[in-house]
Formats: C-alpha cells, sequence, structure tokens
C-alpha cells in the first residue's frame, strides 16, 4: 500500500496543475498570514511603509504577471505540441514534467495570487498598518524570485520545443529505469530462468481493466506471499499490455487473488517507473520519424543511435561492475528478465528498417554495435552482434551498389 501511495504522490507533483496549484495555495496562505504580525512591527516602520505604498507596487505585479503567465503558458504549451509533431507523440507527456518550465510558470502564478490576494485583503480592511511592512517585505521576496525565474525562463526559451532538447529529456528519463534494472535484476524477484516452474494446479491472476502493466508493487506484493506461504511467476511485466480478464501472473498457495490483482497498477498509457524499455522504444519512434519521407532527416536518426549507444554501453557497465548486489530482494516473486537482445530490438529494429538504404544511417548503426560487441557484459556483446548480423542482412536487401555495401561491410568488421 506504502508503495502505490508513493507511485500516486511522485506522479501528482510531476503533474504540472498540481505543482503550480500548491505555489498558489502557499502565496494565498502568505497573505491572509499577514495581519497576524501587526504587533510585531514597529511603528516607525508602519509610518514609512503604509497601505498606499504597498498598494501600486501590488497593482503593477498583478497585471504584469497575469499577462506574463498567460504568455509564457501559450509558449509552453506551442512548443511541447510542436516537439511531439516533430519527434513522437510519446514525448509529450516527458516534455510535460519539465522542472523548469513547471517551476518558472509556479513562480508567476504564486506571485500573482499573492499581490491579487493582497490588494482585496487591503481593500477590504482586513490589514492593519502594521500588515503593510509585511506586505512589502514578501513583495521584495516576490520581485526577486520573478525575477530569477525570468532569467532561467530566457534561458530556457532558447531550448524549449527543439529537437536536441526533446532528445536530451527523452534520454534522461530513459537512463533511471535501466538503472534500476541494473540494481535490482527482474524488479527483485527471483529469476524465472533460475527457478521451477509455476505447477499445474497453480491459480491465475487475472487483470482487473484494460491497459499497459505501469507499476508492480513488489514490496507489497512480497509481503503478502510471505504471510500465506506462497509464491507467484508474474506472467505480465510492466510494459505489457493486457486485456481485462488475462493472466497477470499464477500464484501457488491459499492466497486471495484479488488482494494480489491490485498489486498491478495498470493504465492507459506505458510509464517509466518499472518499464525499462519504453524509453529505447520512444527514441526508435524518434529516428524513425526522422527517416520518413516528409521528414527526411538523417542527422537526428544518427543523434539518436549515439544516445542509443551511450545509454547501452552505460547500462553495460553497470551490469558488471564488481560491488553489483544480484540477490533476490523479493524471494517469493519470481520473473523473467529484461534480456539486451530486447533492449537493441526496441531501440534498433525499426530504425534500422527504416534507414536500411541509407549509408549515412547504416554505417552508423554499424559502428555502434561494433562498439558495443566490445561490452565485458558479454549478453550485451553478443546481442550487439546478433543485431550487426540483422542490420548487414537489411543492407543486403536494400542496397544494390556493391561499392557502397562492401563499404559498409568492412565497418562492421572494423
Amino acid at each position: 500500500m506504502r508503495e502505490r501511495i508513493w507511485l500516486w504522490l511522485t506522479r501528482l507533483w510531476h503533474k504540472p496543475g498540481v505543482r503550480i496549484s500548491i505555489f498558489g495555495i502557499v502565496a494565498l496562505v502568505i497573505a491572509a498570514l499577514a495581519p497576524f504580525f501587526d504587533r510585531s512591527i514597529p511603528a516607525d516602520l508602519q509610518e514609512r511603509l503604509p497601505p498606499e505604498a504597498v498598494l501600486p507596487i501590488l497593482n503593477i505585479l498583478a497585471s504584469s504577471m497575469l499577462a506574463v503567465t498567460t504568455f509564457s503558458l501559450g509558449i509552453m504549451v506551442q512548443a511541447f505540441r510542436a516537439a511531439a509533431g516533430q519527434a513522437t507523440p510519446r514525448a509529450y507527456r516527458i516534455l510535460m514534467q519539465d522542472m523548469t518550465t513547471q517551476n518558472v510558470l509556479s513562480v508567476f502564478v504564486g506571485a500573482f495570487l499573492f499581490s491579487l490576494s493582497s490588494i482585496v485583503m487591503f481593500r477590504a480592511g482586513l490589514y492593519g498598518e502594521g500588515a503593510s511592512v509585511v506586505v512589502f517585505g514578501m513583495t521584495l521576496v516576490c520581485i526577486l524570485l520573478i525575477i530569477i525565474a525570468i532569467l532561467r525562463w530566457i534561458a530556457h526559451l532558447s531550448l524549449l520545443g527543439s529537437m536536441d532538447h526533446t532528445l536530451m529529456k527523452v534520454e534522461t528519463a530513459a537512463t533511471p529505469p535501466l538503472h534500476r534494472m541494473a540494481d535490482a535484476p527482474n524488479l527483485g524477484a527471483r529469476p524465472a530462468e533460475d527457478a521451477p516452474k509455476a505447477p499445474d494446479d497453480a491459480a491465475t491472476v487475472y487483470a482487473r481493466r484494460s491497459g499497459f502493466v505501469q507499476h508492480i508493487s513488489m514490496a507489497a506484493l512480497d509481503e503478502t506471499l510471505e504471510e500465506a506461504g506462497a509464491t507467484l511467476w508474474v506472467l505480465a511485466p510492466p510494459g505489457r499490455w493486457v486485456l481485462e480478464g488475462m493472466p497477470l501472473a499464477r500464484v501457488s498457495g491459499d492466497i486471495d487473488l484479488g488482494v494480489l490483482a491490485d498489486q498491478f497498477t495498470i493504465g492507459e498509457d506505458r510509464s517509466h517507473e518499472q518499464d525499462a524499455r519504453f524509453g529505447l522504444v520512444i527514441l526508435s519512434e524518434i529516428a524513425s520519424r526522422a527517416l520518413s519521407p516528409g521528414v527526411n532527416d538523417p542527422g537526428t536518426a544518427i543523434d539518436v543511435i549515439h544516445r542509443l549507444e551511450r545509454v547501452l554501453w552505460d547500462l553495460g557497465l553497470r551490469m558488471t561492475d564488481p560491488d553489483r548486489d544480484t540477490e533476490p530482494r523479493y524471494t517469493n516473486i519470481i520473473a523473467g528478465k529484461v534480456s539486451a537482445q530486447d533492449l537493441l530490438q526496441d531501440g534498433f529494429a525499426a530504425l534500422m528498417e527504416d534507414g536500411g538504404g541509407r549509408f549515412d544511417v547504416m554505417s552508423q548503426v554499424l559502428n555502434a554495435t561494433s562498439r558495443l560487441s566490445r561490452s565485458d557484459w558479454n549478453e550485451l556483446a553478443e546481442a550487439a552482434r546478433a543485431t550487426q548480423d540483422r542490420a548487414l542482412t537489411i543492407i543486403d536487401r536494400r542496397i544494390d551498389d556493391p561499392e557502397t555495401e562492401d563499404r559498409l561491410k568492412g565497418k562492421a568488421e572494423a
């Protein structure tokens, strides 16, 4: 239960509306607390900063922040939609979680609500003479935050919506699930290849709705199984599409199947929390879009190849770390692993099919797989060699020029 609550809170925190609302509520609370400090303000400060000195500043803040917020929201939506159009719609959800954009908009909205509520409180006669000093001090803090936000916003706008920024955000989102996969293989469960098969009389846990398996609450699931003395075999890992009534898992032991089904979070879209393959799929989609006849941007596809190579090489380093702990954390759960072959298939398969007739793209694929084949992670090295063989097969089928084909084969042998 705690794991599901933490997942819900994490997702909620990354929603733009929630973060902006929190900043707005804080601003309203600060404005409402100002009257409580009336008696602690020295008389000379009250005479120096009467309400007439503060109200014009608040009026300027309220009007300007409303305009800036509206303008910034329009720019954000336009930039993100343009990025999703030239990259992939799956990238839009990642871009919407951009922390810089959310923080800047939160400051703008918070400053607007603070100034507006303070004006209302002054006009309603709820502020005394001392409250204007407190409001003035908080107004100076708001101005400082606005200056910082505007400077960050100006720097961020030079990147917002660009392909480089989109690729960077997608790569950044793709990396943590792969690191978690290296730190906790099989989601921390016992590997299926080293565990017994589910017995014939094992009960089946069925999906309660259709959608993607987004998250499995492994800790809660293992605790429930431990109490019942049961063992569970995961059939639908994160990222798998299931229909209502399809098997999620099989379990041996006397246990409430409904409780087990509740530990599988199923949603409309794939997510990054436990799905190590999703980020590579999005990168591959961007490359495929770039190689389409309507876009014809092989440079972006080559950039994606380099990013895929970097992410996979980093994963290989983590998988061969001598200090890596591979002991199962959840001994009552048995799950299959995400193989290196799966990862290279997700990253390179569609890209090679779409760019199979281009020398520039395929040469980079061969270079990347050649370098990955030198990884100390043997599984990655073997998968890279298999992917390279697949690339050469596509080249044989798609490129008719013998000289070009020989040059590409030379890169594979280098």
